[in-house]
């Protein structure tokens, strides 16, 4: 998709299963399996869609992935072979990981950070080793130090590699990293999670994240329950959505298995989604 001097593409970097009520929170069952069917484990279906910007003659990639490098009680936890499509993905679009700029990581959490690094020689180091991977500072200070709650989706390990070859930016609260894009913190999700906001011309595109997952979690109440503080995820939420139906702004998903980029509209007082290519 082209908007104005900016060019925004995605491809699926892995598929996953994961837990549906985790995905849906409160929602009762028999509420979110019309939208997402559910296997006999109570699983869904999901993706980790990841999105590539062109801007100013720069390249921005949205979060990492999974990636490869899981152990094997992860790839058993997200009931996924661990098969990484991040390399060839970035082959599709004409690219290699050393030709992206900047890795802007939302949060910390493995389905979005894990492909930021890889494993050499039996240690991780930086998968994109001319990027700057821009992280916020609270997200950070959480990351490596996991709790009780968190251990299982923050790995530290992972992520000092980072900071260890010199690569990691870390910003506070919402930031503009360029005309035309802002680094927007929310919260919610996660202690530091922030989405980005893209406008060029006369149309933005706006990457949310897990505030946003799925065109299905544009309903307010509609909060994963892995979310640290799910009533901040509401509040954004509602803040946002007339923003995005008003100025007709392209989402971008980033774990819906059909359409990673969708413009929301309301139509008859209920918001409805159509895909964009």
């Amino acid at each position: 998709m082209i908007f104005g001097s900016f060019e925004i593409r995605a491809f699926v970097e892995q598929h996953f299963r994961l837990d549906g009520g985790a995905m849906f929170g409160v929602i009762p069952k028999a509420m979110w399996s019309r939208l997402v069917p559910a296997d006999e484990n109570n699983l869904i279906e999901m993706t980790t869609n990841l999105f590539v910007l062109k801007a100013d003659g720069k390249t921005f990639m949205f979060d990492a992935g999974l990636g490869d490098t899981l152990t094997d009680r992860e790839k058993k936890v997200y009931g996924t072979t661990g098969a990484s499509s991040l390399d060839s993905g970035l082959a599709t679009l004409g690219l290699s990981p050393e030709k992206i700029d900047y890795v802007l990581l939302t949060h910390l959490h493995t389905d979005h950070c894990g492909g930021a690094v890889k494993k050499v020689d039996g240690r991780y180091v930086p998968r994109f080793p001319n990027a700057r991977y821009v992280v916020s500072r609270k997200e950070w200070e959480v990351a490596i130090h996991p709790d009780e709650r968190t251990s299982a989706v923050y790995i530290p390990d992972r992520l000092l590699p980072l900071q260890k070859a010199g690569q990691l930016d870390l910003i506070d609260g919402t930031t503009e990293l360029m005309p035309g894009i802002r680094l927007v913190h929310t919260g919610g999700h996660s202690e530091g999670h922030y989405a980005i906001e893209m406008t060029s011309g006369c149309q933005s595109v706006f990457y949310y994240a897990d505030i946003f997952p799925s065109p299905h979690h544009l309903k307010v109440p509609f909060v994963p329950a892995t979310d640290i503080y799910p009533v901040t995820s509401m509040e954004v939420k509602r803040a946002t959505l007339p923003r995005i139906v008003n100025q007709n702004v392209v989402m971008a998903f980033d774990h819906d298995t059909q359409h990673p980029l969708m413009r929301v509209k309301e139509i008859d007082g209920k918001l409805v989604t159509e895909p964009v290519e």
